[in-house]
């Protein structure tokens, strides 16, 4: 069976990231997909191992020229799959994660409906609001809004084709592994 593309998402703050981390310590074999993003740098990110920093200016030029498999605007900045690097390595029968918000899952799903679409989910609504806020990177806006926004994503489950509940990153990171195959 040929490398398949697994889209991994879900709310804001539900560790997308530190799950991502995990798994790549079980499944080396699986490439992880560097999404592009207008935000700057956390402290400790680096340019090209957790995001592609680029200027507003560079973004907008790879939605022109069609170079983005998907890309949305989330807490006012942008994010977008470059669309090469995904392709190459399928077309190398390399299994294949990305890592982004629904809005690209649902982009994606449309223009490669066989990919797999894997929800990662918080254990309960109040943990995930107490991982936002304890992450201190971010004002009390932009906390309001990932926490609105994440109020929309917890109600899009039921779009994915799993639902994997993060209480224990290790379990989590097992159980996507076990389907990434």
């Amino acid at each position: 069976m040929p490398a398949r593309l697994t889209v991994l998402s879900g709310p804001s703050g539900v560790g997308k990231g530190t799950l991502v981390r995990a798994l790549r310590e079980l499944a080396p074999h699986v490439w992880v997909s560097v999404s592009a993003t207008t935000r700057h740098p956390r402290p400790g990110e680096r340019d090209g191992r957790e995001y592609r920093f680029v200027s507003r200016a560079e973004f907008e030029q790879m939605i022109v020229e069609d170079a983005l498999l998907e890309h949305a605007e989330f807490a006012g900045n942008h994010y977008g799959t470059p669309r090469s690097p995904v392709l190459k390595h399928l077309a190398a029968d390399v299994p294949t994660l990305l890592e982004i918000e629904l809005e690209g899952a649902r982009q994606v799903r449309r223009s490669m409906p066989d990919a797999r679409f894997v929800f990662l989910a918080p254990p309960s609504p109040e943990e995930l609001v107490h991982r936002l806020s304890g992450r201190g990177t971010e004002s009390a806006e932009a906390q309001r809004a990932r926490l609105a926004r994440a109020e929309i994503e917890l109600a899009a489950a039921s779009e994915f084709d799993h639902v994997v509940v993060n209480e224990r990153v290790d379990d989590a990171a097992r159980q996507v592994a076990e389907l990434l195959g």
